[in-house]
């Protein structure tokens, strides 16, 4: 159950804005993690690899992804349901931490390149510019919707 009052800002289903929306963005995550697994969904199936440059699957045809990247991709979405479960703020730090170390993992992707022994996690172009989008969003999302709960905490 929730603490959250009735007039606190933003409080629907008995969660506050910012749990819903960490829990939207990791169940998203889980079932991008595992979509990532059936073929049809990932094109050229029989050439996802375990880790590293060498996958040429992609999800939705556009993605690049290895098996190490949907595993995590799915243990992310985990981690972001269970800390925005029952904590605003937990939602708040998984929402903004993980945003950034998506943010980390793109600038890293692009900076080491496709073909690079180094892109351990199999990232081509398209899948680096979406962790950036997806990276600043969450950023953004968890301090916006987060702003006010140091005002509802005083309130009650």
């Amino acid at each position: 159950m929730t603490t959250a009052s009735p007039h606190a800002h933003g409080v629907h289903f008995g969660r506050t804005d910012v749990q819903n929306v960490g829990m939207g963005v990791g169940i998203v995550l889980i079932v991008v993690g595992i979509l990532g697994f059936i073929p049809g969904i990932t094109t050229q199936y029989d050439s996802l690899a375990i880790v590293g440059p060498n996958s040429t699957a992609l999800f939705l045809g556009v993605f690049q992804v290895s098996m190490l990247l949907n595993i995590i991709q799915a243990l992310i979405g985990t981690i972001g349901v269970v800390m925005s479960r029952n904590n605003p703020m937990g939602a708040r730090n998984f929402l903004m931490g993980f945003g950034l170390l998506y943010i980390v993992l793109s600038v890293y992707g692009l900076i080491v390149g496709v073909g690079s022994a180094a892109n351990f996690l199999s990232l081509n172009v398209m899948g680096a510019w979406g962790f950036m989008i997806l990276g600043v969003a969450m950023v953004v999302a968890g301090w916006l919707m987060s702003r006010h709960l140091a005002d509802d905490a005083q309130t009650r």
